[in-house]
């Protein structure tokens, strides 16, 4: 597994009661990931993403998108993979720095900018 693969797993975290009441109590967190991926390649997706976290254990479910009407017409979300990820005792997610290659890029503040010109009008 190259680490190109191991940065499209995750697609991002997944925010409800659920996922927040499991982060508190169990330190379970919950990822949106590729449909594709592997339990293996979620684990060191994770791993790789966030420094200095140990994953204990990884369970996925496949969630089947749900039958929504427009009118007349009948359309369907999108399927997607979602994976609980155990992590060791003590350790979060949100604490860690990310890692990437976004990570270390510098970010440009625009509304200084806008700002200046705005005043000086």
């Amino acid at each position: 597994m190259n680490n190109a693969r191991l940065y499209q797993v995750l697609k991002g975290p997944v925010f409800s009661e659920k996922s927040q009441l499991l982060g508190d109590s169990y330190g379970v967190q919950v990822f949106k990931v590729d449909t594709n991926a592997t339990k293996r390649e979620i684990k060191k997706a994770v791993e790789l993403m966030f420094e200095g976290v140990e994953v204990t254990k990884v369970n996925t479910l496949n969630v089947k998108g749900k039958t929504k009407r427009f009118g007349r017409t009948i359309g369907r979300r999108n399927d997607y993979k979602k994976a609980y990820v155990s992590l060791k005792a003590g350790q979060d997610v949100a604490n860690q720095n990310l890692t990437g290659a976004d990570a270390g890029e510098d970010v440009v503040n625009t509304t200084d900018s806008a700002s200046e010109t705005a005043n000086n009008e």
